[in-house]
Parts: structure tokens; C-alpha cells; sequence
């Protein structure tokens, strides 16, 4: 077992689909008034699935992309953004950025504990 197990690896993975999924809302949410703007979403939560039985170059191979939501319902203006719904989704993605970010902590700090750091 390498210092990196596939677990870390994927909490990385999943850092980063969360993050750019962040950037993927906020440009959702500025564009809320743009006629003819379609929905942006990643969705690194499914990819990240299916490679984890992969093993850990499954799961190093997954790169989150942002892509248009193709099932989000288009306004009388030609958008498909809904405010609301933004708003939920960014609350939904910070607590999943969080927690990752908490277990990655926590796994960072037993591996120091056990190489006799702090």
C-alpha cells in the first residue's frame, strides 16, 4: 500500500469536482438574466463511482468536467437558470466541500501522527 491510498486519491478527485462545480453555479447565477443560457453542471459524483472498483488509477484517470445540464427546464427568455435552485445547490455543494475537506484533514493528521510529527 502506497502513502496515498485510493481513498485519498478519490477525496482529491472529489475536491476538485466540487470545486469546479462551485465555479459551474456562480457562472450559472451571473448569468441568470442571459437570454439563451443553458444550465452548467459537473457531475463528479457518478464518475467517481463507477472507477472506484477500478482501483486507484480508475480513480486518478476521473477528471470532473463541467457540461451543460441538458434537463433543466428553459424559461420564457431562453434561460434555464433557476435562482432558487442555484442557491440550493451551492449550500448542498459548500457542506460537500466541507466534509471532504474535514475527512482529508483528519486523514492528513493521523498520517503526521504516525510518522511522529504533530
Amino acid at each position: 500500500m502506497g502513502l496515498f491510498d485510493t481513498t485519498q486519491i478519490g477525496l482529491e478527485r472529489a475536491l476538485s469536482g466540487s470545486a469546479l462545480r462551485q465555479q459551474a453555479i456562480s457562472q450559472n447565477i451571473a448569468n441568470v438574466n442571459t437570454p439563451g443560457y443553458r444550465r452548467q453542471d459537473v457531475d463528479f459524483a457518478s464518475a467517481l463511482h463507477a472507477a472506484w472498483d477500478g482501483g486507484q488509477s480508475a480513480v486518478s484517470s476521473v477528471n470532473p468536467t463541467q457540461q451543460a445540464d441538458m434537463s433543466s427546464v428553459m424559461r420564457a427568455d431562453g434561460s434555464s437558470v433557476d435562482i432558487d435552485q442555484e442557491a440550493s445547490t451551492q449550500a448542498e455543494n459548500g457542506l460537500h466541500y466541507e466534509a471532504i475537506e474535514s475527512v482529508m484533514k483528519t486523514r492528513i493528521s493521523i498520517l503526521k501522527s504516525a510518522i511522529g510529527g504533530s
